[in-house]
C-alpha cells in the first residue's frame, strides 16, 4: 500500500510533498428529507448535489492519495426542520468512515457518529467555497471539520500521531466557529459536540484514544492475518489504555466514539479467544458500557470452535 508507506515515512519526518497533490476522499453524500412537508423537495437534491461535489473536489492535504486509497466514508443528513423564507435547515448529521486492514478483504470502521446539534442556511443552487483562513458559511465548516476528522483518524489509524498536521486545521475550523455564534461549536456546550470531539482527541488526558487507534488498527487488526493470537492481544492491550481514559474522563466522546465504531467488531474479534482473555476484556469493558450488556455478553459467552 503505497499509502501505508507515505503515512509511516510522515511519522518520522515532516510531511513531504512528491509531484502535484490528490484529492482524499471517497465520500457519498446524502439527504433525506422525509420529515420535511409541503416544501419545494429541489433544494435537498441541489444540497446534495453540492455537498458531494465539495467534498470530493476539495483537496484537503498535502499527502498523496492513488485513486484506489482514498478514504472511504458517508456523510447522511436527516433534515427534521426547514424554513423556505430563510434557507434554515435543522438536523442531524451521520458520518462514517473506513479503512482496509491490510493483506485481507476486510474493512473496519474507524467512525460511526452522529452529530444532532446541525444548523446551516443553504440557498438554492449555491456555491460552496472551501477557504481555509476564513468560514465562508456554517454548513462549509460542518463539511470541513468532519471531512478533516475523517482524515485525522485515518492517519492516526496507520501511523503513531499520523493525524498531527489535521489536527491543527481541526482546531483552526473550531476557533473560527465559535466566534460565529453558531450551534454545535461552543466549548461545554454540549459534551458531545464538535468542539468536545477535538477535545477528546486532543487534551492530554484523553488524547490516549489516538495511541489506541494506532495499536488497535496497525498493530493489532493489520497483524492478524500473520498472527490472530498476537494481533488480538495488541487489541486487548488497547481495552486496558481505554479504561484509563475512563478512570480520567469517563463523559468523555471518544468513548462512545470507539464503542460505536467497534463494539460489535470485538465481538467476532474475541470469538475464538481463549477463556481467560474473554473475560479480562469483558472486566475492563462493562464498567465503561454498563448499558451494552448483550453484546458484550457475547464477548464473554461466546464458544471456541
Amino acid at each position: 500500500m503505497r499509502r501505508l508507506r507515505n503515512i509511516l515515512l510522515a511519522a518520522m519526518a515532516a510531511l513531504c510533498c512528491f509531484g502535484a497533490s490528490a484529492q482524499e476522499l471517497n465520500c457519498t453524500f446524502d439527504v433525506d428529507s422525509k420529515k420535511v412537508k409541503n416544501a419545494n423537495k429541489d433544494i435537498f437534491n441541489t444540497l446534495k448535489e453540492a455537498v458531494n461535489e465539495y467534498l470530493n473536489t476539495t483537496v484537503w492535504t498535502d499527502a498523496q492519495f492513488a485513486a484506489n486509497e482514498k478514504i472511504e466514508c458517508k456523510m447522511f443528513l436527516t433534515v427534521a426542520e426547514y424554513d423556505e423564507s430563510s434557507g434554515l435547515m435543522k438536523g442531524d448529521l451521520q458520518i462514517q468512515s473506513s479503512r482496509p486492514v491490510y493483506n485481507s478483504s476486510y474493512t473496519t470502521t474507524l467512525i460511526n457518529f452522529k452529530d444532532t446539534r446541525v444548523e446551516f442556511t443553504y440557498d438554492n443552487n449555491e456555491q460552496l467555497v472551501y477557504n481555509e483562513q476564513e468560514m465562508q458559511s456554517n454548513l462549509t465548516a460542518i463539511l470541513n471539520f468532519y471531512a478533516l476528522f475523517v482524515i485525522a483518524l485515518d492517519f492516526d489509524s496507520f501511523a503513531l500521531n499520523g493525524g498531527d498536521p489535521y489536527y491543527e486545521k481541526l482546531a483552526n475550523i473550531v476557533r473560527m466557529a465559535q466566534s460565529s455564534g453558531e450551534m454545535g461549536w461552543k466549548a461545554f456546550e454540549d459534551s458531545k459536540n464538535r468542539s468536545a470531539i477535538l477535545s477528546a482527541y486532543t487534551d492530554k488526558q484523553t488524547s490516549a484514544i489516538r495511541e489506541v487507534f494506532y495499536n488497535y488498527h496497525r498493530l493489532g487488526l493489520d497483524q492478524m492475518v500473520t498472527s490472530v493470537d498476537k494481533g488480538r492481544a495488541t487489541v486487548t492491550q488497547q481495552m486496558e489504555t481505554l479504561k484509563s481514559i475512563y478512570d480520567v474522563a469517563p463523559m468523555s466522546v471518544c468513548l462512545s466514539m470507539f464503542k460505536d465504531a467497534k463494539m460489535d467488531e470485538l465481538v467476532n474479534i474475541y470469538s475464538k479467544a481463549n477463556s481467560t482473555e474473554k473475560e479480562k476484556v469483558y472486566e475492563l469493558l462493562y464498567p465503561l458500557y454498563p448499558t451494552e450488556t448483550e453484546r458484550l455478553n457475547k464477548i464473554k459467552k461466546t464458544e471456541n470452535n
